[in-house]
């Protein structure tokens, strides 16, 4: 008899704490987000399945020793994963929506509002003793509202590394819940009219002009901010490794046997940080507050900034594709094309989107710069 009782002591199912078992439920929950209705599957079901076995009692899969902790140590206090992904990124995107219609950067630069809000707002608390961020903490946080999870990670390691897995959630969540978080807000912003503005086709962008583009975008910020240099620098040396077409092989591995293995890791190593003893506490819920918080600002600016851009710049653009300004790319931009089908069948907005969603990605790199060079001095 007292064996058997050693034996269920042992057991999972007798160690297990009510907050573990709310937080297996979080991540089972992001599974069915991911697996059911199909909300950024690539993401959510590594970060819920780590979410999953960072609480199963007595595994200690996410502490000191354990596998997760080993992903995370590896790859995000390092913050190897999110250069690694930002070059990824570099390697699939196409400037050319972005160089056809150049006004699409300021609905990018637009969105990127949503990081200082959030910068001030997490001051605010600060001063009023509602919380207790240092500046640097709330730079950190703001970024979330970028909705760029390498960013994320990337300032966060640099300014504070104390809050790394918490924002690492709080982004890499609003990330894969664009299209749940995205759509009530732009509905809200627009009118039916406004939903339904065809914009007129792009012009043809030449092979010569996406070779010239990153190194030029390159040189300009990182000479300006060398804070930026190694997000932007990966970002732009997979975009050339694309344009350039004569390395097909490594731009082939970046854009898919790279890309996915380092995602796998990560997701698994930002899943860990659901664990319910570093998730359910004050700092943490109140970042993920904050986080949307920011995303939400990021995306209004973007569509307020398209009507404004048609009141007073000449028109012809669907504020729809203002969201897309915050960088989680193409999902932002999928959403405004999904969101103008819906109010027109034939109004295809997907390419119109991607130009604000890269001027998102490089608005977000240049805003992580500004703050780590802000907040340490350079």
């Amino acid at each position: 008899m007292e064996q058997l009782l050693i034996l269920w002591h042992n057991t999972g199912l007798y160690q297990m704490t009510a907050g573990q078992g709310f937080m297996i439920l979080i991540g089972m929950l992001l599974l069915y987000l991911a697996i059911n209705k199909n909300f950024e599957p690539l993401l959510l079901v590594p970060i819920g399945f780590g979410g999953v076995l960072a609480n199963i009692p007595g595994a200690g899969l996410a502490e000191a020793g354990g596998v997760l902790h080993m992903f995370y140590a590896v790859g995000i206090e390092s913050a190897a994963f999110p250069l690694i992904i930002f070059m990824g990124v570099g390697a699939m995107t196409d400037f050319g929506p972005l160089l056809a219609n150049p006004r699409t950067l300021f609905l990018g630069a637009a969105a990127q509002f949503g990081i200082f809000a959030t910068l001030m707002g997490a001051v605010g608390l600060s001063y009023f003793g509602i919380m207790d961020f240092s500046l640097a903490d709330a730079a950190a946080i703001g970024i979330i509202g970028g909705a760029d999870g390498p960013t994320s990670i990337y300032v966060a390691s640099k300014l504070a590394p104390d809050l790394l897995g918490a924002i690492a959630v709080a982004s890499y969540s609003y990330m894969a819940l664009v299209p749940l978080i995205q759509p009530p807000i732009m509905r809200a912003l627009t009118t039916e009219s406004e939903r339904k503005i065809k914009m007129l086709q792009q012009r043809e962008v030449s092979h010569r002009e996406k070779i010239i583009f990153p190194l030029l975008l390159l040189l300009l910020v990182a000479f300006l901010l060398p804070d930026a240099a190694p997000l932007l620098g990966m970002f732009c040396f997979g975009n050339l490794m694309k344009e350039c077409a004569v390395v097909d092989r490594l731009s082939n591995t970046t854009q898919n046997s790279l890309i996915n293995t380092v995602t796998i890791f990560l997701g698994l190593a930002v899943g860990s940080k659901l664990s319910a003893d570093k998730f359910l506490d004050i700092t943490t819920l109140g970042i993920v507050v904050l986080g949307l918080a920011a995303f939400s600002i990021g995306t209004a600016s973007g569509v307020i900034m398209a009507k404004l851009m048609n009141k007073f710049g000449g028109g012809g653009i669907n504020p729809l594709i203002g969201s897309a300004g915050v960088s989680a790319v193409p999902m932002a931009a999928r959403v405004s094309n999904k969101l103008g089908l819906e109010s027109d069948p034939h109004n295809f907005l997907l390419m119109h989107a991607m130009g604000p969603n890269v001027a998102g990605v490089i608005g977000s790199a240049v805003a992580a710069g500004i703050m780590i060079n802000y907040v340490t001095g350079g």
